[in-house]
């Protein structure tokens, strides 16, 4: 910096320029001479920086998430029984990571990277002597995650859902070693040697990390209580639960095929309002919500939802998402049904196991009622174990038809009494004397929490068409086309009636030759379709010869004509069939299927290369501007440098992922040397003392991508794992890598020199006894809930007031944490 000391003009006095306010806080910073600055200057400058640092830790986090979740999810090949035919062998590529060994290995590593980076770098750049930064950080960091994150995961959740943690016992093992690993820093520096920190007490926390992965790998295999079915039951239990849809998926390769492009289709409807790849992108968003996600899948998401960059979701418009919620719908309603799989012999259909549980369902899948009638009456029936009280949800979902305009909603919590088989369940439909189309609606049937002898059956889901009944109604095709392949065989075109169901009604049908030549191309066919008094579909089938020869599409018609007892034609009354060549509907089952490969490809977090890299980088939303919002182009901009400049980084697809993980470590570890200095300078100008900067301003800026992670993983999984079953895991590995392994450095280095390895317990001790009391307080309101009606037997949502009164107790014990600590550094309360 040139010549430090300056003398004054007319005096003795002599000033070095490199002695001033804060000065000597830092390791790099401050990088140029701040003498002149006005205090209030560098203060703003350096929390501006600070913010700016913790932005870009988060993107390069993100980085290394990727290429975390590329190493886990390294594959290999195995053996396996196929479902569907056990005297069959397949190959199954299955993942090497033990999910829960990743989760507590390299998954926390990820989210946790710089809270133990800068407890590592900050005794290590401190000639091996303790600090308040690194410590207070990992305290502070685990007390909002714990009680912060799980107070917003807990409001997350919709009115009268739960979310329950599904790994239960391997979450009791994670939540106890992160109790015990806050108490034990306590017991060593206050009980066994205060104020230090001797060389087994450093070997034991450090081995604790992998004691820990150790215990919750084998709670999760049953080692300590072996479960009474065996690894194959427990499969074969996992395959009945799971959908057709994921059961195809789970024995096949996961690119998509022509052929399911065309069942999906099928599934969706010859919808000619949808263009390909509309059609693409439903199928995508389908198979994407069907595959079980990690943690680094959500903290991935949190992290780009922060910076304006590309989703790892499916972002559909609202008419899309629409289309595909009825789609689920309706699909749940059948699903069940679908489950009649072969295993080792036996139909998965008796629920009830030889009546030692209780099923509930609805009595019939779809009701239909006038709108005169103005009570839809909907039974609801249970079979299996009748000698016990069964609770359960029952709520209505709009379809075409709208709550408060064509039906009353329903959204309560119902139960059956003992020996009670049947239960009527009224809903009111609203008579407005209005004509209007036939409108559908939905009714779910769900449990409500824990029931250990309960099972929903296989009719969890009806359908209730309310049907116009002012007149006899109107009658047309459900499709104006259809397409279908040369060796279809025979399919079915249906006929609906509409606007009415009054009374018996008939219409007349004919096929006629467009380009399709009769009984060479297809089979004609004509009648007389008849509707009884309330009915409204009828189907007719179409037979479509294969001549096994090459030809060009062909078209025919099908009419109606001539209706009678009052009922109407309506728009649609004639509809065109046209038959294409496998081999023509292949090609574009083909494209389709390009089409949804690419869109699940460009929102892969395994980028393909440094071309992909910075295109993404250097566009907002990674290019997927249709989607981007206002708030996505701000935040592009923000993190624009950040994004060019770690576009260098490997991508994570080199070296099986190592490279990357490398790579991004190390600048990981670099930001956080500079956020090190950056918050003891901050801190130092405005007079807050380390230990205080740690556990707010550096806590919060490095949990802020997990708090979103946890936010999505919340509302969008069914379980409450990657929300909150995470947190425990990860608090325990700060304590145990975060501080184990730089005080097993420093104990070394001073046991050479003959000399002890001092610790200010002080601060640190007060602060991490507080936040073991409300940990355990925290805790035990996560277990309760699990377990107490008045919560909905869930750790996550519930019933409304429960739900914020445990929202605003975790927040108030964050508080209290934090003012507590705060007084206790600053002398106000002794200890």
């Amino acid at each position: 910096m040139g010549n430090t000391i300056v003398n004054v003009p007319g005096s003795n006095v002599s000033i070095n320029l490199n002695e001033y306010q804060c000065s000597d806080r830092g390791l790099i910073l401050p990088i140029i001479n701040e003498y002149t600055w006005p205090v209030w200057v560098r203060v703003v400058i350096y929390l501006a920086t600070l913010l700016y640092l913790f932005l870009g830790i988060a993107i390069i986090a993100d980085i290394f998430m990727c290429a975390i979740e590329k190493i886990t999810s390294k594959t290999q090949i195995i053996k396996y029984p196929n479902p569907n035919n056990p005297d069959e062998i397949i190959d199954k590529e299955v993942k090497i990571w033990n999910d829960t060994v990743a989760n507590l290995t390299l998954m926390a590593l990820g989210s946790s990277s710089p809270e133990i980076l800068l407890s590592v770098i900050e005794i290590c750049g401190n000639n091996f002597l303790a600090g308040d930064l690194g410590p207070g950080t990992i305290v502070g960091s685990a007390a909002f995650n714990l009680l912060v994150i799980s107070a917003i995961c807990v409001i997350a959740i919709e009115k009268g859902e739960i979310r329950r943690i599904k790994n239960f016992k391997v979450f009791l093992t994670t939540a106890t070693w992160s109790i015990f690993a806050y108490i034990w820093l306590f017991i060593i520096l206050v009980l066994i040697t205060p104020n230090e920190v001797t060389l087994w007490e450093a070997v034991i926390t450090f081995l604790c990390f992998p004691l820990l992965v150790t215990q919750s790998f084998m709670t999760e295999k049953n080692f300590f209580l072996k479960s009474k079915k065996t690894d194959i039951d427990q499969e074969h239990q996992k395959l009945s639960q799971m959908t057709v849809w994921q059961r195809k998926k789970l024995f096949e390769a996961p690119v998509v095929s022509a052929e399911e492009v065309m069942q999906y289709t099928k599934a969706i409807g010859d919808r000619t309002d949808l263009t390909e790849d509309e059609k693409a992108k439903l199928m995508a968003a389908k198979i994407l919500k069907s595959k079980d996600k990690s943690y680094a899948h959500y903290r991935i998401n949190g992290v780009r939802q922060l910076t304006g960059s590309r989703r790892n979701e499916i972002e559909l418009p609202e008419h899309l998402e629409e289309i595909l919620r009825k789609n689920e719908i309706e699909e749940a309603s059948h699903s069940k049904d679908d489950l009649g799989i072969q295993l080792h012999g036996t139909f998965l259909k008796d629920l009830s196991e030889n009546g030692k549980k209780s099923v509930v369902e609805f009595a019939a899948s779809s009701y239909a009622v006038l709108e005169n009638e103005q009570v839809c009456r909907i039974i609801i029936e249970r079979y299996g174990k009748l000698d016990q009280d069964v609770t359960f949800r029952v709520e209505t979902i709009d379809g075409t038809a709208e709550a408060g305009e064509d039906y009353n909603k329903i959204d309560e919590v119902i139960t059956m009494v003992k020996n009670q088989r049947f239960l009527p369940l009224d809903v009111t439909i609203i008579d407005d004397n209005q004509w209007e189309p036939d409108e559908t609606f939905f009714v779910k049937l769900s449990l409500y929490g824990e029931q250990n002898d309960v099972k929903l059956g296989h009719k969890t889901i009806c359908m209730v068409t309310i049907i116009d009944d002012d007149e006899p109604g109107e009658i047309e095709f459900s499709q104006p086309v259809y397409v279908v392949k040369e060796s279809i065989g025979t399919f079915e075109v249906t006929v609906e009636r509409k606007n009415g169901a009054d009374g018996q009604v008939s219409v007349a049908f004919r096929t006629s030759d467009i380009n399709a030549i009769a009984d060479k191309d297809y089979i004609p066919k004509s009648g007389i379709l008849d509707f009884k008094h309330g009915e409204i579909t009828k189907t007719i089938p179409i037979t479509i010869i294969d001549d096994k020869t090459a030809e060009k599409d062909e078209s025919f018609a099908i009419e109606l004509f001539d209706p009678k007892g009052g009922v109407k034609l309506a728009r649609v009354w004639k509809t065109v069939v046209t038959i294409i060549n496998d081999d023509d509907l292949k090609t574009i089952a083909n494209r389709m299927a390009n089409m949804v490969n690419a869109d699940l490809d460009a929102i892969s977090v395994v980028k393909k290369g440094w071309g992909q890299q910075f295109v993404e980088a250097m566009n907002v939303n990674g290019g997927d501007i249709e989607t981007a919002k206002p708030l996505d182009y701000a935040m592009h901009f923000l993190s624009f440098p950040w994004k060019v400049l770690f576009a260098f980084m490997p991508p994570p697809h080199l070296l099986g992922g190592w490279l990357c993980f490398v790579c991004s470590l190390t600048v990981i570890g670099g930001l956080t040397a500079i956020v090190g200095d950056a918050a003891a300078i901050f801190g130092c100008l405005v007079g807050l003392k380390d230990g205080v900067t740690a556990i707010t301003f550096v806590a919060l800026g490095t949990s802020l991508p997990d708090t979103f992670a946890s936010k999505i993983a919340a509302k969008n999984e069914k379980t409450a794992d990657n929300a909150i079953g995470n947190i425990t895991g990860s608090n325990s590995v700060n304590v145990f890598l975060g501080l184990g392994l730089p005080w097993l450095v420093a104990t070394i280095y001073w046991q050479i020199k003959g000399l002890p390895f001092v610790v200010n317990a002080g601060s640190l001790t007060f602060s991490v006894a507080v936040y073991s009391i409300a940990s355990v307080i925290c805790l035990g309101t996560i277990f309760i809930r699990r377990f107490l009606n008045i919560f909905g037997k869930g750790e996550l949502g519930g019933p409304t007031v429960p739900k914020y009164l445990t929202s605003l107790l975790f927040v108030i014990l964050w508080i209290i944490y934090v003012v507590l600590s705060s007084l206790q550094a600053y002398g106000h309360l002794p200890f």
